[in-house]
C-alpha cells in the first residue's frame, strides 16, 4: 500500500525492523537508543491520549520540546492523527513567540519545562493568545485540553498539512512555510536515493545531526530518510566542538550533518585521540571555506559533501559525485526531476558563468510538486515567489559548461550567520521603535567563526550619546525581543544614511571600496549569548 504519511513510512520500518536502533540520544547527551518497536509504543500511547481529547485532522499542535527524540515522538503521533505541528525555536523570545503562535493560529503548545514560564508569560500579554494552552509533556496525560472543534477534513491525507516551518522574511518578519505529507515523504525519499557519496546501507547506519529539529534539515529530511532506510537519528542537544569526536565514536555515528561554521572550530583544535576513530562516511552541509575543505578531509578521513536546499524546495542539490570540486564553491548539477535556471533580473536565461539568480522546479506537468504548499496567510508573497512558473531560490550562482553549480551570493537582503538566515528587516522593525533611534539599517559584516555577524548602523535620536553605552541599550533591547542570534553584534553609529528620492536606504552605498566595516563600531558579540 502507498505511504500516505511520515507515520506509515515509519510503522512499515517499525514492522519489518522492530528490534533496530530509530532514535537515539547522542551518547554524550544520554546516549538512551529507542528501537523502532519501542518508538513506536511511545508514540501509540501519545496518539491515543491526543486522540482521546479530540485532537485530529485541522488542528495545530506547537511544539517546544528542544532536540530530543521526544520531538519525533509527538511528531509522528499527531501525524498518525492528521494533526500539523508547529515547530518553535527554542531560542524564540515573547515578540517572536507571540508572533508564531497568532501566524499560525495554534491551541496548544507542548513545551519542556525549562520553556514553560515565557512561553505563558508571552502568551498572557496577548488577548488574541488568550485561549492557547500550555502543557508541559511530563505533565501531558493530566493537563492536556480537550481540543477546538475545527471543520471535517477533506482531501487527500498524502497532501494534507504536516507542519508549519518558519523561514526568514526578506521584507519583514519570518514566513510560515505550509508543508504536506507529500513534502515530507518526498524530501526523505529524495535523501534516501541520492547516492554517490550519500549512500545509506539499510538497517545499518546512524546519523549524528546536531542541527535544530525545527529546521528543516533535521526535521523534515534527515528523520523520514531513517525511516525510510530503517536506520537510526542520534542527536545531540546542539554542536559541542570539544567532546564531538568522542560522541561520534560513542554514538557509532556512520554520517554526520555539518553548518560551515563547524569544520573551522573542529579543524582549529588540537589532534586528539579520538578524531580517527570513527566511523563515519560522509558529512552532509554547506558553507565549507573552499581553502579547508581539502585539509579536513585529509585529517578527519571522511568526505564533506557540499549541498545546497531550502525549507521552500523540500529536496537538495549535492556534489556528492567524483570528482567533486571541493576548492570551490561547487554545490552539484540539476537532478532529476529537480530542473534549475540562472537567470538576470529580468529572469532571461544568462551564459555559462554568469552569475545570476537560481530558480527552480519540478519538470513536467507540475511544477510545485514536492515543494512547500506555499506561505501561510501570505497569497501575494507565495505568487511572487513562483512567479513565470519557477520558485525563485534569491541565490546568486553561475553555472559552467558541464553544468555543475557554484554559490556567489544571496541575493536576498538576510545576514547568514552560524547557519541562521536572518532577516534584516525583522530586526531593523524591532529597533526602528526604540526611542533612542532615529534611522536603522542592518547589514552583514564578516566574521571570521560564524561567516557573517550582523551590524546595526544606527543614526541616534536628537540628543542621544552615539557612545557604547547607547549601543549595549540597544543590543540588549534587540535580546528581549528576539532570538539571541539576531541581535546585532556590532552597532556602528552614523549622522545619517544614504537614500534614494523616495526615501529608501541605500545599503549598497554604507560602504565604500574594502574598508572594514567594523571600524570605529562597538562589538557587542559578547552579549550575544543562548540564554
Amino acid at each position: 500500500m502507498a505511504l500516505q504519511t511520515l507515520h506509515d513510512a515509519f510503522s512499515q520500518s517499525r514492522r519489518d525492523a522492530a528490534d533496530l536502533p530509530c532514535l537515539a540520544e547522542s551518547a554524550l547527551s544520554g546516549g538512551q537508543i529507542w528501537t523502532y518497536e519501542q518508538a513506536g509504543r511511545m508514540v501509540d500511547e501519545l496518539a491515543d491520549l491526543y486522540a482521546r481529547k479530540g485532537w485530529s485532522r485541522g488542528h495545530r499542535v506547537a511544539l517546544a520540546v528542544g532536540n530530543h527524540p521526544r520531538h519525533f515522538f509527538h511528531f509522528l503521533a499527531l501525524n498518525r492523527l492528521g494533526v500539523s505541528i508547529v515547530p518553535l525555536n527554542p531560542d524564540y523570545r515573547s515578540a517572536e513567540i507571540r508572533y508564531a503562535l497568532g501566524l499560525t493560529a495554534v491551541s496548544l503548545v507542548v513545551c519542556h519545562r525549562d520553556r514553560q514560564a515565557l512561553l505563558r508569560e508571552a502568551i498572557g500579554t496577548d488577548r488574541a493568545l488568550a485561549g492557547t494552552a500550555v502543557v508541559l509533556i511530563e505533565d501531558l496525560s493530566e493537563g492536556l485540553p480537550t481540543a477546538p472543534t475545527v471543520p471535517g477534513p477533506t482531501g487527500d491525507l498524502r497532501m494534507a498539512e504536516a507542519a508549519i516551518l518558519f523561514t526568514s522574511g526578506t521584507s519583514g518578519r519570518p514566513k510560515g512555510c505550509i508543508l504536506t505529507n507529500d513534502y515530507v515523504l518526498g524530501a526523505g525519499a529524495w535523501y534516501r536515493d541520492m547516492g554517490g557519496w550519500l549512500s545509506w546501507c539499510d538497517g545499518e547506519d546512524r546519523l549524528l545531526n546536531p542541527l535544530p529539529v525545527f529546521h528543516m534539515n533535521c526535521g523534515m529530511v534527515s528523520f523520514p530518510a531513517m525511516c525510510l532506510t530503517r536506520n537510526c537519528l542520534v542527536i545531540p542537544d546542539r554542536f559541542h566542538a570539544t567532546s564531538w569526536w568522542e560522541d561520534c565514536v560513542k554514538s557509532q555515528a556512520t554520517a554526520i550533518h555539518y553548518l560551515g561554521v563547524m569544520p573551522p572550530v573542529l579543524f582549529k583544535q588540537d589532534r586528539g585521540e579520538w578524531e580517527r576513530q570513527h566511523r563515519i562516511r560522509f558529512g552532509l552541509g554547506a558553507g565549507c571555506d573552499p581553502t579547508l575543505h581539502g585539509p579536513f578531509e585529509e585529517r578527519f578521513g571522511f568526505p564533506l559533501v557540499e549541498v545546497w536546499g531550502m525549507t521552500e524546495t523540500g529536496r537538495f542539490l549535492g556534489n556528492h559525485h567524483d570528482p567533486r570540486q571541493t576548492h570551490t564553491r561547487a554545490f552539484g548539477r540539476e537532478q532529476f526531476p529537480l530542473e534549475v535556471r540562472v537567470v538576470d533580473d529580468q529572469d532571461r536565461q544568462v551564459a555559462a558563468e554568469v552569475p545570476g539568480e537560481l530558480l527552480v522546479r519540478t519538470r513536467g506537468e507540475h511544477p510545485r510538486q514536492g515543494f512547500f504548499s506555499g506561505y501561510l496567510h501570505d497569497e501575494e508573497a507565495t505568487a511572487k515567489a513562483w512567479r513565470g512558473g519557477w520558485f525563485h531560490t534569491g541565490d546568486v550562482v553561475r553555472q559552467d559548461a558541464t553544468g555543475m553549480l557554484y554559490f556567489v551570493d544571496r541575493k536576498k537582503d538576510m545576514v547568514r550567520r552560524s547557519g541562521e538566515n536572518i532577516s534584516s528587516a525583522e530586526v531593523e522593525a524591532v529597533l526602528a521603535i526604540h526611542p533612542q533611534v532615529l534611522r536603522v539599517a542592518i547589514v552583514p559584516v564578516p566574521d571570521a567563526m560564524r561567516d557573517e555577524e550582523v551590524m546595526a548602523v544606527v543614526v541616534p535620536a536628537q540628543g542621544v550619546s552615539p557612545d557604547e553605552a547607547t549601543a549595549r541599550a540597544l543590543v540588549n533591547y534587540c535580546l528581549q525581543e528576539l532570538a539571541y542570534y539576531k541581535a546585532p553584534g556590532w552597532v556602528l553609529f552614523r549622522t545619517e544614511l544614504p537614500t534614494t528620492p523616495t526615501n529608501k536606504i541605500q545599503k549598497n552605498l554604507l560602504f565604500v571600496g574594502d574598508k572594514d566595516r567594523t571600524e570605529g563600531a562597538w562589538d557587542c558579540r559578547p552579549m550575544k549569548k543562548r540564554s
